[in-house]
């Protein structure tokens, strides 16, 4: 069966001052419709500019990506971008927001009533319908983040990709929005493609966990499979013994690249002249950014 979406050998290479940096070798990975995959893996490893490349904000300098049978080269309304900072526009609400990046994409396919009615169904998605009117400042961390995801959701990306999405909030908070999102997706049925530092994060969301080698040349080392009934229950899995597995064979892998595989001075500093590749792209950039 055709993959959904093909990360098909992709490798990047920048230039630098010492001479070529390859950061990603030969990444390859097929995702199916409805997949929640999240890529971990050591800073540096190359994550964010996997999931640059699949945004089309990128461009490897090897392979490529297709996604339903289309080759991605540039930015576009089918792959939306969640980052850690929600880049909310201060001065909207939060409808408009939201309304913003419904206009641009459904301008031409909704009438007003339309996409009036679609903003509003997006943030009650998101559980922020109380919020409408309010501006960003007004809200916390976590409700920022929500209309973000909502913002996303309603250009009805064929993938969502989510950049740490959780990272800058607080624990409880995030466990909040892990919630959210699981209920999100099992209504959606969406593709996700989530980077975290977050072993747990992982385990509880994911239907694989793409785990990453130690950059420069940083490529999949090992994919697990997490075989887990949904919907998931965080307390209950708290005293799974599959659930356990699964996050000690994560935690292994990242210790072993902590022992044996941390960043040669040289490779490091190389790394800093060219800019560091995980770097977030500029919000222009972005697709509903």
């Amino acid at each position: 069966m055709k993959s959904y979406l093909e990360i098909d050998h992709v490798g990047i290479t920048f230039p630098t001052d010492n001479g070529p940096l390859t950061v990603l070798e030969d990444v390859h990975l097929s995702v199916n419709e409805g997949e929640f995959i999240s890529l971990i893996g050591h800073s540096g490893c190359g994550k964010s500019t996997v999931l640059n490349i699949v945004a089309g904000l990128l461009q490897s300098t090897n392979g490529g990506v297709v996604l339903e049978n289309k080759e991605v080269t540039d930015p576009g309304p089918d792959r939306a971008v969640v980052f850690q900072n929600h880049s909310l526009l201060p001065w909207l609400s939060v409808y408009d927001n939201v309304k913003l990046a419904v206009d641009q994409v459904f301008k031409k396919s909704k009438s007003k009533a339309e996409r009036d009615e679609w903003v509003r169904h997006n943030l009650e998605l998101v559980h922020m319908s109380h919020a409408l009117n309010r501006k960003p400042d007004e809200i916390s961390g976590g409700m920022k983040q929500r209309v973000g995801i909502a913002r996303a959701l309603a250009m009805e990306p064929k993938v969502l990709l989510m950049d740490e999405p959780f990272g800058a909030l607080d624990s409880l908070t995030r466990t909040h929005m892990q919630d959210s999102l699981m209920e999100i997706q099992a209504t959606l049925n969406n593709t996700v493609i989530m980077i975290t530092h977050d072993v747990d994060e992982a385990v509880l969301l994911s239907d694989r966990i793409i785990m990453m080698t130690n950059g420069p040349n940083a490529t999949i080392g090992e994919i697990l499979e997490v075989d887990l009934e949904r919907p998931r229950d965080r307390l209950g899995l708290a005293e799974d013994p599959h659930y356990n597995h699964y996050r000690a064979e994560v935690v292994k892998f990242l210790h072993e690249r902590h022992q044996h595989g941390e960043a040669q001075p040289q490779a490091a500093k190389t790394q800093e002249q060219v800019g560091d590749p995980e770097e977030t792209p500029p919000l222009s950039l972005v697709s509903g950014g």
